[in-house]
């Protein structure tokens, strides 16, 4: 078996309608001919969508070919026995030039019932934030799942939703289940479970490239929601 080194991995670049340029602008990353980039993955071992290696001897490999060759030694013995060949981290770069969907993710349990997969939970750090960009994080006050589905139902979402203004350096814990929205303005790095699976509560009546409105999934949404409201939901 040959030496491992410290491998590089080609992004994936996405086309997302709130989408920017910092990406290109911050990062130094060019995702030609794309018009804008709302999220570069790094590392991913999503179906599909598997990270490709871009330096060495290993150039070419994907990620799933590389774990089935080295096993424990490129990602542990405890994580290769759990996981497998399927990587469990997907690591992106996300450019808000918009607000994102409000939207929440499903835990291991449901999401293995619905989707046979693993649920979302993701870690944020803010690397450059506008001058009072602002992200949405669970809600201000604890409330109930039917005064939730009134404030959907009235357009007042909002009342109950926590705001968090940010900057650079900022980190957030983001656990399956907690309500959120990344704000306009926002430049950040997601560290998540590999897993694409997203509810999406409310988009501003916002529409698509097909010049539709965008799909929302309140009912599925309704059994991932966690309606407490928490002292902190900063970590740093």
């Amino acid at each position: 078996m040959s030496h491992l080194y410290p491998l590089k991995f080609k992004p994936i670049f996405k086309d997302k309608i709130w989408g920017g340029n910092k990406i290109k602008t911050l990062l130094n990353k060019d995702f030609s001919p794309l018009p804008n980039c709302g999220e570069s993955w790094e590392i991913s071992g999503v179906q599909d969508e598997i990270s490709v290696v871009s330096n060495g001897f290993l150039i070419g490999n994907n990620l799933q070919e590389l774990i089935e060759i080295y096993m424990g030694d490129l990602v542990g013995d405890q994580v290769y026995q759990k996981y497998g060949i399927e990587f469990p981290l997907l690591i992106k770069f996300i450019d808000a030039h918009d607000d994102l969907s409000i939207q929440v993710h499903p835990n291991d349990k449901l999401a293995m019932q619905r989707h046979n997969a693993y649920g979302k939970t993701e870690m944020w750090y803010i690397i450059d934030a506008d001058r009072g960009a602002k992200l949405i994080s669970g809600f201000n006050t604890e409330v109930t799942k039917d005064a939730y589905i009134k404030h959907l139902e009235n357009n007042t979402l909002n009342l109950i939703l926590n705001y968090e203004e940010v900057k650079a350096g900022d980190v957030f814990f983001m656990p399956a289940g907690r309500v959120h929205a990344i704000g306009k303005g926002i430049l950040l790095t997601e560290i998540q479970q590999t897993s694409d699976i997203t509810y999406r509560i409310y988009d501003y009546n916002r529409k698509g490239t097909d010049g539709k409105p965008r799909e929302l999934h309140t009912s599925l949404a309704l059994d991932a929601i966690d309606f407490k409201s928490y002292d902190n939901y900063r970590k740093i």
